[in-house]
């Protein structure tokens, strides 16, 4: 069997999606990210360890069979990969957040709304469905600071717990969608390596239909 290739996010999602193909009888090894390798080998896969955002860039281009990626990273960047399996895991809600007075502006939005965000695409699409022109302003940084500062009434942002925004004096307005980490696979491996690529779907599929 030729070696399976999974681009894999550092941090909680490798050890959730590691523990998922070990307790599925998938992976037989041990798998740690407590290393400074990029590559890691076991008896039958590759995992290339790369943040969250680059994970479907090497999906999509082949480089990685099989990959793991939250529904922001995905909506954000629209890669032509498929999305077989919910994982179940990391997750979070995509969420308009701002003031608790900016409450009422929101809900009398009518032609523009200016929104801080790292995720333009899907905070512009979002805005722009409900017929109001978005002015987008990309960050790279803590989004929070731009209700504060003025420079925007309103972000879109992933939340977890809620409590970065509540440090900050901010509140969730609105839930744009939930997101969840997805299995995702290369459309070339879906094809040329179909019999190992299905196989493991459907082992975890079954796993995960078991819990």
């Amino acid at each position: 069997m030729e070696k399976i290739s999974f681009a894999l996010p550092k941090g909680r999602l490798f050890g959730q999606t590691i523990d998922i193909l070990r307790n599925a009888g998938i992976l037989k090894e041990t798998v740690s990210q407590d290393t400074r390798k990029l590559i890691i080998e076991s008896e039958n896969f590759r995992f290339f360890v790369v943040r969250s955002k680059d994970v479907p860039v090497y999906v999509e281009s082949g480089i990685a069979d099989f990959g793991v990626a939250g529904d922001d990273v995905l909506d954000e960047g629209n890669y032509d990969v498929y999305r077989p399996v919910d994982l179940g895991i990391g997750y979070c809600r995509i969420v308009v957040a701002g003031k608790p007075e900016s409450r009422e502006l929101y809900e009398n939005l009518s032609n523009s709304v200016k929104v801080a965000t790292k995720y333009p695409k899907i905070a512009g699409n979002f805005f722009s469905k409900k017929g109001i022109k978005p002015i987008v302003y990309e960050l790279y940084g803590s989004v929070e600071l731009a209700p504060l500062v003025g420079l925007a009434p309103f972000i879109v942002d992933i939340v977890e717990t809620g409590t970065t925004l509540k440090e900050n004096g901010l509140v969730v307005i609105d839930t744009i969608k939930e997101s969840t980490a997805k299995l995702i696979v290369n459309r070339v491996s879906y094809k040329t390596k179909s019999q190992d690529i299905f196989l493991l779907i459907n082992t975890v599929e079954s796993f995960l239909g078991g819990l």
